[in-house]
């Protein structure tokens, strides 16, 4: 299922982020930028110590916030580093540093020339954000930024039918003002 929300087409598929062609895929890092396991992992094993070297020079990034690097030996041009929010009960801002990681995501690959894009569900694995708040967020956020941004797909990228099914909801649930720039 896909929807197009300013002429930016926000899709949803089960497979591997690792194996996207895309512009740029957004990897669920930690703030040191130091790889871990899950997506993080999967990108660095994938992409090659090039990555790594990289993300080093950076030294690390704040929760909400996204960097980015080459993509190594994947078929995209970009990863964009993104933090999410670990989840502590929701309140701590855990929302807007969400919103935050994928609005600061999106704007990094923009500003690299980035047209197509990948996400992974963020926040959503060790780091324990509720799945279907996580969806209805990275969806409203996406759709309300990522037509003013230029993009020309925005693709989630989801590992289990069970997290697919979530986030097709989500998608299905987008109201289309929250892809007027609220």
């Amino acid at each position: 299922m896909n929807r197009t929300f300013g002429g930016a087409t926000i899709a949803c598929v089960r497979g591997d982020i690792t194996e996207q062609q895309v512009d740029a895929i957004v990897n669920a890092a930690n703030a040191q930028l130091a790889g871990g396991g899950g997506v993080d992992g999967a990108i660095h094993r994938a992409g090659g110590p090039s990555i790594m070297a990289e993300c080093r020079t950076i030294g690390g990034c704040l929760t909400g916030q996204a960097v980015r690097t080459g993509a190594g030996d994947l078929p995209a041009e970009h990863v964009i580093h993104a933090v999410g929010p670990i989840w502590r009960g929701g309140e701590h801002d855990e929302a807007d540093l969400l919103a935050s990681a994928y609005e600061s995501s999106l704007k990094v690959a923009a500003e690299s020339g980035a047209r197509t894009i990948a996400f992974p569900s963020i926040s959503t694995g060790a780091y324990g954000y509720p799945k279907a708040n996580a969806a209805a967020i990275a969806m409203g956020t996406v759709a309300s930024h990522a037509p003013e941004l230029g993009f020309r797909e925005v693709r989630f990228v989801l590992f289990s039918d069970a997290d697919l099914k979530v986030y097709l909801q989500a998608l299905a649930d987008v109201a289309p003002s929250e892809a007027s720039g609220r």
